[in-house]
Protein backbone atom coordinates (compact mmCIF):
# COMPACT_ATOMS: atom_id res chain seq x y z
CA UNK A 1 0.00 0.00 0.00
CA UNK A 2 1.33 3.38 -0.91
CA UNK A 3 1.01 6.80 -0.47
CA UNK A 4 -0.89 6.97 -3.94
CA UNK A 5 -3.16 4.72 -3.86
CA UNK A 6 -4.66 6.30 -0.50
CA UNK A 7 -6.09 8.81 -2.50
CA UNK A 8 -8.09 6.42 -4.87
CA UNK A 9 -10.24 4.74 -2.03
CA UNK A 10 -13.40 5.49 -0.52
CA UNK A 11 -13.60 7.84 2.45
CA UNK A 12 -14.76 4.99 4.82
CA UNK A 13 -14.48 1.10 4.21
CA UNK A 14 -16.64 -0.95 6.50
CA UNK A 15 -16.92 -4.65 6.80
CA UNK A 16 -19.12 -6.94 8.27
CA UNK A 17 -22.55 -8.91 7.82
CA UNK A 18 -25.50 -7.48 5.75
CA UNK A 19 -28.65 -9.29 6.88
CA UNK A 20 -32.16 -9.50 5.50
CA UNK A 21 -34.80 -8.43 8.17
CA UNK A 22 -37.90 -9.72 8.11
CA UNK A 23 -39.71 -7.34 10.37
CA UNK A 24 -43.29 -8.13 11.75
CA UNK A 25 -46.13 -5.45 13.42
CA UNK A 26 -46.84 -7.60 15.97
CA UNK A 27 -46.10 -11.00 17.69
CA UNK A 28 -44.74 -13.61 15.35
CA UNK A 29 -46.34 -16.18 16.69
CA UNK A 30 -49.36 -15.39 15.58
CA UNK A 31 -48.79 -15.26 11.61
CA UNK A 32 -49.37 -12.24 9.36
CA UNK A 33 -47.71 -10.43 6.98
CA UNK A 34 -43.85 -9.67 7.09
CA UNK A 35 -41.71 -6.87 5.11
CA UNK A 36 -38.08 -7.19 3.93
CA UNK A 37 -35.49 -4.89 4.79
CA UNK A 38 -31.98 -4.68 4.97
CA UNK A 39 -30.22 -4.72 8.22
CA UNK A 40 -26.53 -4.98 9.73
CA UNK A 41 -24.44 -2.33 11.72
CA UNK A 42 -22.05 -2.01 9.09
CA UNK A 43 -24.39 -1.59 6.36
CA UNK A 44 -25.91 0.94 8.11
CA UNK A 45 -23.08 3.29 8.86
CA UNK A 46 -22.23 2.76 5.16
CA UNK A 47 -25.42 3.93 4.10
CA UNK A 48 -25.68 6.74 7.24
CA UNK A 49 -22.28 8.41 5.75
CA UNK A 50 -23.75 7.69 1.91
CA UNK A 51 -26.78 10.07 2.59
CA UNK A 52 -24.56 12.54 4.13
CA UNK A 53 -22.06 13.18 0.84
CA UNK A 54 -19.08 10.55 1.61
CA UNK A 55 -17.69 7.93 -0.77
CA UNK A 56 -18.13 4.88 1.67
CA UNK A 57 -17.95 1.19 0.90
CA UNK A 58 -19.02 -2.01 2.62
CA UNK A 59 -17.36 -5.46 2.02
CA UNK A 60 -18.57 -9.15 2.86
CA UNK A 61 -19.99 -11.93 2.03
CA UNK A 62 -23.62 -12.33 0.41
CA UNK A 63 -25.40 -15.31 -0.86
CA UNK A 64 -25.71 -15.97 -4.48
CA UNK A 65 -29.46 -15.98 -4.73
CA UNK A 66 -32.33 -13.67 -4.89
CA UNK A 67 -31.72 -12.39 -0.95
CA UNK A 68 -28.28 -11.59 -1.83
CA UNK A 69 -29.34 -9.70 -4.95
CA UNK A 70 -31.44 -8.11 -2.41
CA UNK A 71 -28.68 -6.91 -0.58
CA UNK A 72 -26.43 -5.56 -2.95
CA UNK A 73 -29.85 -3.74 -4.84
CA UNK A 74 -30.47 -1.94 -1.42
CA UNK A 75 -26.91 -0.74 -0.68
CA UNK A 76 -26.00 0.10 -4.33
CA UNK A 77 -29.51 2.07 -4.24
CA UNK A 78 -28.08 4.58 -0.86
CA UNK A 79 -24.48 4.91 -3.45
CA UNK A 80 -22.45 2.64 -1.35
CA UNK A 81 -19.88 0.78 -2.73
CA UNK A 82 -20.19 -2.85 -3.11
CA UNK A 83 -17.43 -3.77 -6.01
CA UNK A 84 -15.43 -5.97 -3.34
CA UNK A 85 -18.57 -7.78 -2.31
CA UNK A 86 -17.99 -11.57 -2.59
CA UNK A 87 -21.00 -13.95 -3.92
CA UNK A 88 -20.94 -17.37 -2.11
CA UNK A 89 -22.69 -19.74 -3.46
CA UNK A 90 -22.43 -22.15 -0.70
CA UNK A 91 -24.41 -20.77 1.70
CA UNK A 92 -27.16 -18.73 2.51
CA UNK A 93 -28.26 -15.18 3.73
CA UNK A 94 -28.22 -14.27 7.32
CA UNK A 95 -31.54 -13.44 8.46
CA UNK A 96 -33.25 -11.78 11.11
CA UNK A 97 -36.99 -11.49 12.49
CA UNK A 98 -38.20 -8.37 14.56
CA UNK A 99 -41.61 -8.52 16.09
CA UNK A 100 -42.95 -5.34 17.62
CA UNK A 101 -44.44 -7.04 20.75
CA UNK A 102 -45.65 -3.74 22.33
CA UNK A 103 -45.38 0.03 21.58
CA UNK A 104 -42.21 -0.06 23.59
CA UNK A 105 -40.89 -3.28 22.98
CA UNK A 106 -39.20 -5.08 19.95
CA UNK A 107 -37.64 -8.83 19.79
CA UNK A 108 -35.51 -9.75 17.22
CA UNK A 109 -34.57 -13.36 16.28
CA UNK A 110 -31.73 -14.40 14.15
CA UNK A 111 -30.92 -17.32 11.51
CA UNK A 112 -27.21 -16.45 10.71
CA UNK A 113 -24.86 -19.58 11.66
CA UNK A 114 -23.39 -21.03 7.91
CA UNK A 115 -24.28 -18.00 6.57
CA UNK A 116 -22.66 -16.42 3.25
CA UNK A 117 -21.67 -13.19 6.15
CA UNK A 118 -20.16 -15.37 8.42
CA UNK A 119 -17.64 -17.27 6.43
CA UNK A 120 -15.81 -13.87 5.88
CA UNK A 121 -12.06 -14.63 5.90
CA UNK A 122 -9.30 -12.50 5.35
CA UNK A 123 -8.75 -13.22 1.29
CA UNK A 124 -11.60 -11.11 1.17
CA UNK A 125 -10.49 -8.16 2.38
CA UNK A 126 -7.06 -7.90 0.80
CA UNK A 127 -8.25 -5.86 -2.84
CA UNK A 128 -10.78 -3.27 -0.75
CA UNK A 129 -7.83 -2.39 1.79
CA UNK A 130 -5.35 -2.12 -0.29
CA UNK A 131 -7.90 0.49 -2.28
CA UNK A 132 -6.56 2.70 0.48
CA UNK A 133 -9.41 4.03 2.02
CA UNK A 134 -9.07 7.18 4.38
CA UNK A 135 -10.82 4.83 7.44
CA UNK A 136 -11.73 1.09 8.68
CA UNK A 137 -15.44 0.43 10.25
CA UNK A 138 -15.37 -2.52 12.03
CA UNK A 139 -18.22 -3.61 14.90
CA UNK A 140 -17.56 -6.51 17.76
CA UNK A 141 -20.38 -8.22 16.06
CA UNK A 142 -17.91 -9.58 12.84
CA UNK A 143 -15.09 -11.70 14.99
CA UNK A 144 -17.72 -13.12 16.75
CA UNK A 145 -19.55 -14.95 13.67
CA UNK A 146 -16.54 -17.41 12.91
CA UNK A 147 -12.70 -18.02 13.51
CA UNK A 148 -12.37 -17.11 9.94
CA UNK A 149 -14.00 -14.08 10.34
CA UNK A 150 -12.48 -13.01 13.76
CA UNK A 151 -8.90 -13.72 12.04
CA UNK A 152 -10.13 -11.40 8.97
CA UNK A 153 -11.59 -8.63 11.39
CA UNK A 154 -7.27 -8.91 13.41
CA UNK A 155 -5.91 -8.45 10.15
CA UNK A 156 -7.85 -5.45 8.85
CA UNK A 157 -7.20 -3.56 11.88
CA UNK A 158 -3.85 -4.80 11.87
CA UNK A 159 -2.78 -4.38 8.46
CA UNK A 160 -4.87 -0.55 8.15
CA UNK A 161 -2.88 0.52 11.36
CA UNK A 162 0.23 -0.23 10.09
CA UNK A 163 -0.64 1.60 7.04
CA UNK A 164 -1.80 4.93 8.53
CA UNK A 165 -5.29 4.29 7.85
CA UNK A 166 -8.00 5.49 10.65
CA UNK A 167 -9.37 2.30 12.39
CA UNK A 168 -12.97 3.20 14.22
CA UNK A 169 -13.89 -0.03 16.66
CA UNK A 170 -17.46 0.19 17.62
CA UNK A 171 -17.88 -2.75 20.42
CA UNK A 172 -21.28 -3.85 19.91
CA UNK A 173 -21.80 -6.51 21.85
CA UNK A 174 -24.19 -9.31 21.10
CA UNK A 175 -24.83 -11.65 24.22
CA UNK A 176 -26.42 -14.34 21.43
CA UNK A 177 -23.30 -14.44 19.65
CA UNK A 178 -20.69 -15.22 22.50
CA UNK A 179 -19.83 -14.85 25.60
CA UNK A 180 -18.36 -12.01 27.39
CA UNK A 181 -14.93 -13.95 28.15
CA UNK A 182 -14.94 -14.92 24.51
CA UNK A 183 -15.35 -11.40 23.30
CA UNK A 184 -13.39 -9.75 25.37
CA UNK A 185 -10.46 -12.31 24.39
CA UNK A 186 -10.98 -11.13 20.47
CA UNK A 187 -11.88 -7.34 21.07
CA UNK A 188 -9.54 -5.89 23.90
CA UNK A 189 -6.09 -6.90 20.93
CA UNK A 190 -8.24 -4.73 18.44
CA UNK A 191 -8.70 -1.95 20.47
CA UNK A 192 -5.00 -1.03 20.70
CA UNK A 193 -5.17 -0.76 16.84
CA UNK A 194 -8.22 1.79 17.23
CA UNK A 195 -7.95 5.48 16.72
CA UNK A 196 -11.69 5.65 17.58
CA UNK A 197 -13.35 3.20 19.92
CA UNK A 198 -17.05 3.68 20.54
CA UNK A 199 -19.17 1.50 23.41
CA UNK A 200 -21.65 1.72 25.56
CA UNK A 201 -21.18 2.37 29.65
CA UNK A 202 -21.47 -1.80 30.06
CA UNK A 203 -19.05 -2.67 26.83
CA UNK A 204 -16.44 -0.74 28.34
CA UNK A 205 -14.73 -3.48 30.20
CA UNK A 206 -14.57 -5.75 26.80
CA UNK A 207 -12.10 -3.68 25.42
CA UNK A 208 -10.33 -2.36 28.60
CA UNK A 209 -9.67 -3.28 32.19
CA UNK A 210 -12.35 -5.73 33.28
CA UNK A 211 -12.28 -4.23 36.99
CA UNK A 212 -12.05 -0.26 35.53
CA UNK A 213 -14.31 2.14 35.87
CA UNK A 214 -15.38 4.21 33.18
CA UNK A 215 -12.84 6.85 33.52
CA UNK A 216 -10.30 4.36 34.20
CA UNK A 217 -11.42 2.52 31.15
CA UNK A 218 -10.70 5.24 29.03
CA UNK A 219 -7.45 6.38 30.11
CA UNK A 220 -6.02 2.66 29.83
CA UNK A 221 -7.46 2.78 26.01
CA UNK A 222 -5.67 6.39 25.68
CA UNK A 223 -2.71 5.09 26.87
CA UNK A 224 -2.51 2.60 24.33
CA UNK A 225 -2.80 4.81 21.23
CA UNK A 226 -6.54 5.51 20.76
CA UNK A 227 -7.05 8.85 19.59
CA UNK A 228 -10.78 9.22 20.87
CA UNK A 229 -13.32 6.87 23.50
CA UNK A 230 -16.86 7.53 23.37
CA UNK A 231 -19.32 6.23 25.51
CA UNK A 232 -23.23 6.44 24.06
CA UNK A 233 -25.45 7.26 26.68
CA UNK A 234 -28.73 6.42 24.95
CA UNK A 235 -31.05 9.08 25.69
CA UNK A 236 -28.67 11.36 27.93
CA UNK A 237 -26.21 11.86 24.59
CA UNK A 238 -22.29 11.01 24.87
CA UNK A 239 -19.22 11.21 26.46
CA UNK A 240 -16.00 11.66 24.56
CA UNK A 241 -12.68 11.24 26.33
CA UNK A 242 -9.44 12.28 24.53
CA UNK A 243 -5.75 13.52 26.20
CA UNK A 244 -7.24 16.54 26.58
CA UNK A 245 -10.17 15.86 28.68
CA UNK A 246 -13.79 15.25 29.31
CA UNK A 247 -16.30 16.48 26.89
CA UNK A 248 -20.33 15.37 27.20
CA UNK A 249 -22.96 16.21 24.45
CA UNK A 250 -26.43 16.09 25.34
CA UNK A 251 -28.85 13.78 23.48
CA UNK A 252 -31.16 15.84 20.49
CA UNK A 253 -34.89 15.61 22.04
CA UNK A 254 -37.63 13.70 20.03
CA UNK A 255 -40.59 11.07 20.01
CA UNK A 256 -38.53 7.93 19.97
CA UNK A 257 -40.61 5.53 17.34
CA UNK A 258 -37.48 2.59 17.09
CA UNK A 259 -34.23 2.45 18.25
CA UNK A 260 -33.32 -0.08 16.58
CA UNK A 261 -30.03 1.20 14.73
CA UNK A 262 -29.35 4.35 16.78
CA UNK A 263 -26.03 3.03 17.66
CA UNK A 264 -25.19 2.79 14.45
CA UNK A 265 -26.48 6.40 13.14
CA UNK A 266 -24.39 7.75 15.80
CA UNK A 267 -21.30 6.50 14.67
CA UNK A 268 -22.12 7.33 11.42
CA UNK A 269 -22.55 10.57 12.31
CA UNK A 270 -19.58 10.97 14.65
CA UNK A 271 -16.89 9.74 11.52
CA UNK A 272 -18.76 11.96 9.19
CA UNK A 273 -17.65 14.41 11.30
CA UNK A 274 -14.24 13.44 11.32
CA UNK A 275 -14.04 13.39 7.61
CA UNK A 276 -15.14 16.94 7.34
CA UNK A 277 -12.76 17.60 9.71
CA UNK A 278 -14.93 18.95 12.41
CA UNK A 279 -13.62 19.64 16.10
CA UNK A 280 -14.80 17.06 18.46
CA UNK A 281 -18.15 19.22 19.79
CA UNK A 282 -19.44 19.32 16.42
CA UNK A 283 -18.40 15.81 15.53
CA UNK A 284 -20.22 14.41 18.78
CA UNK A 285 -23.32 17.46 17.58
CA UNK A 286 -23.57 15.35 14.73
CA UNK A 287 -23.46 11.68 16.22
CA UNK A 288 -26.35 12.74 18.20
CA UNK A 289 -28.45 14.54 15.74
CA UNK A 290 -28.46 11.44 13.29
CA UNK A 291 -29.15 9.08 16.42
CA UNK A 292 -32.06 11.05 17.01
CA UNK A 293 -32.99 10.31 13.54
CA UNK A 294 -32.39 7.40 13.36
CA UNK A 295 -35.21 6.44 16.43
CA UNK A 296 -37.38 9.03 15.63
CA UNK A 297 -38.61 6.58 12.40
CA UNK A 298 -38.93 3.00 11.57
CA UNK A 299 -36.18 0.98 10.48
CA UNK A 300 -32.59 0.32 11.04
CA UNK A 301 -31.51 3.01 8.06
CA UNK A 302 -34.50 4.14 6.34
CA UNK A 303 -35.13 7.63 8.49
CA UNK A 304 -31.55 8.51 7.96
CA UNK A 305 -31.04 12.62 7.10
CA UNK A 306 -29.42 13.91 3.58
CA UNK A 307 -26.93 16.39 4.05
CA UNK A 308 -29.30 19.12 3.67
CA UNK A 309 -31.65 17.45 6.17
CA UNK A 310 -29.21 17.68 9.15
CA UNK A 311 -30.77 20.81 10.88
CA UNK A 312 -34.65 19.02 10.39
CA UNK A 313 -34.26 17.84 14.47
CA UNK A 314 -32.64 20.75 15.52
CA UNK A 315 -33.29 24.12 13.27
CA UNK A 316 -36.61 26.10 13.58
CA UNK A 317 -38.33 23.51 11.15
CA UNK A 318 -38.35 20.97 14.03
CA UNK A 319 -41.68 19.84 15.34
CA UNK A 320 -43.11 21.59 12.06
CA UNK A 321 -44.57 20.70 8.72
CA UNK A 322 -42.97 22.04 5.72
CA UNK A 323 -44.72 22.99 3.02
Amino acid sequence: MNPSSAKTGPDLLTVGEALVSLRSAGPLAQGGPLTMHLAGAESNVAIGLARLGHRSAWVGRVSDDELGEFVLRQLRAEGVDVAGVRRDADRPAGMMFLERRTADVSRVRYHRAGSAGSALDVEDLRAPLAAGPRMLHLTGITPALSDSARAAAAWAVRTAAEAGIAVCLDVNYRAGLWSREAAREALNPLAGYASVVVASADELDLVASADADEPGAAVGLLARGVRTVLVKLGADGVRAYTTDGVVHVEAVPVTAVDTVGAGDAFTAGYLSGHLDGLDLVDRLRRAVTLGAFAVAGDGDWEGLPRRDELTLLTGSAAGTTLR
